[in-house]
């Protein structure tokens, strides 16, 4: 294959990318992340999330409000980047990382009736196991650094607004941020729109200059971190779509073995799949030959994954957490395939 096919690959990739997800879905995620930066309160973070929480309350809060948002991973990273950034434990952190694309309703009542009510339950049930469990083993491996992160937030002074606003002047600015988010990554621009027009009354009303100011350089730091790692990893991934044919990648997941659903998992992993279109793919590949397995292997590791997230997910939490991180996904959407497979 020669250099210029594979430079157009990387180069249709980054357009479709930038053309259906960068306005609709990440610009208004880097805004809320911008925004929970700066004017979250940090003790509602480490009251929900922190390293300190009860679990059961805080891996709760974290896959539920993970799957609310049912974003795509990429738009999910600015979100989780924020959290985190403000003092959110890692295993919570985790877990709505995970949450946001993965346990997507539409997209699990979507699979159910395309694919199957089986495969349906069999995703809904995986990716809730899996929001959970992966985030508590994150914790646990990770434990040292999470106790000192404890510590350090423990003689932080957490309680108090400076800026002076009521909690219910903040729900409806990241209510309304929120309401933007969902409606642009719909495609309901006249919605959109006004939201945006009722976001510029908020502002003009109940922030100064200088809180503007804030989110703009928090906003702007989250931009730094996190878009050109998932611009560069878009190319890769739509030169690895030149190389490797979708017929192809259906024949070494045609069974129910190891290997098969260990390929499928890996191939969910590294393509980048927008939230919804997972299930027409996994159809197709069926429709090649795909076993049941491995189908829900792609599914589970597809959406929370990609190789773009990879590389974005590495800028905030650092390259050993990324890669533990990418390993548990992998081995649980595997191991979960497998026995669906033999079940099913």
């Amino acid at each position: 294959m020669e250099a210029t096919e594979l430079l157009h690959g990387g180069l249709n990739g980054l357009t479709e990318y930038l053309s259906l997800h960068v306005i609709a879905c990440l610009v208004p995620a880097l805004f809320i992340a911008g925004a929970i930066s700066a004017f979250a309160s940090q003790a509602a973070i480490l009251k929900y999330f922190g390293p300190q929480t009860k679990k059961p309350i805080a891996y709760s809060v974290g896959s539920v409000s993970g799957a609310i948002l049912a974003v795509c991973s990429c738009t999910v990273l600015p979100l989780f980047g924020g959290i985190y950034k403000r003092g959110a434990g890692l295993g919570p952190a985790i877990a709505f990382l995970f949450s946001g694309p993965a346990i997507n309703i539409l997209a699990i009542v979507y699979t159910a009736n395309i694919l199957g009510y089986e495969l349906g339950i069999a995703r809904a049930v995986g990716a809730i196991s899996f929001a959970v469990c992966i985030g508590l083993i994150m914790a646990f491996i990770f434990r040292k650094e999470e106790v000192q992160k404890a510590q350090a937030r423990a003689f932080a002074l957490v309680e108090a607004d400076p800026n002076g606003k009521k909690p219910w002047q903040y729900a409806i600015f990241f209510g309304t941020l929120i309401a933007i988010l969902i409606t642009a990554a719909s495609k309901y621009w006249i919605p959109s729109g006004i939201l945006g027009g009722v976001l510029g009354i908020i502002l003009w009303r109940w922030f100064t200059g200088d809180e503007i100011k804030e989110w703009m350089k928090e906003t702007l730091y989250f931009l730094k971190r996190i878009l050109p790692w998932l611009l560069l990893g878009v190319f890769i991934a739509g030169i690895l779509g030149t190389v490797i044919p979708p017929t192809a990648m259906a024949t070494y997941m045609g069974g129910n073995t190891i290997f098969a659903n260990f390929i499928a998992s890996i191939g969910g992993a590294l393509m980048y799949i927008a939230t919804l279109t997972e299930v027409p793919i996994i159809k197709t590949f069926m429709d090649l030959g795909m076993g049941k397995g491995p189908a829900l292997a792609l599914l589970l590791a597809g959406p929370a994954l990609s190789l773009p997230s990879m590389l974005a997910i590495r800028s905030i939490i650092g390259t050993k957490k990324m890669l533990v991180y990418v390993a548990l996904v992998v081995a649980a959407a595997t191991i979960t395939g497998l026995i669906y497979g033999s079940i099913a």
